[in-house]
């Protein structure tokens, strides 16, 4: 799993651009929002097993040409905002390579299928009790 992310950063290009949404003359002046790009087939520090992995499980975020996009524009700075949109690549990273754990089956408890039959029968004398009338 590839845990040195200074690496995969390096390899990342960034770009900045006018973040939208109200916040009056310094939002139409100035460039805040931070824009991430990774190439994930071209990484050399990914093996391809990594490289299949995170295709397939970030493909909605992946364009045609196969580059992650990340942006971030939430904070008033251009600096806050390339940390918050590295924050945000190095947790999809390690999220998309943790392996997914195998679930274990179990069975009901004894008290539990005890208490579904007991609300089963239950539910059945309601129905049983709201029969037609009848006449004496």
């Amino acid at each position: 799993m590839a845990t040195d992310f200074d690496k995969l950063i390096g390899e990342c290009s960034f770009a900045t651009a006018r973040s939208s949404g109200s916040g009056g003359q310094h939002v139409n002046k100035v460039e805040t929002k931070v824009l991430l790009s990774f190439d994930i087939q071209n990484s050399p520090f990914l093996t391809q097993a990594e490289k299949e992995v995170l295709t397939e499980k970030l493909k909605n975020r992946i364009t045609r040409d196969g580059i992650l996009q990340l942006t971030s524009e939430t904070e008033r700075s251009q600096l806050m905002n390339r940390k918050a949109v590295i924050r945000k690549f190095e947790n999809l990273i390690e999220r998309a390579l943790q392996p997914v754990k195998k679930r274990k089956s179990t069975r009901p408890t004894a008290a539990s299928v005890i208490k579904r039959l007991e609300r089963k029968k239950q539910i059945s004398e309601k129905k049983k009790n709201r029969g037609g009338r009848i006449d004496d």
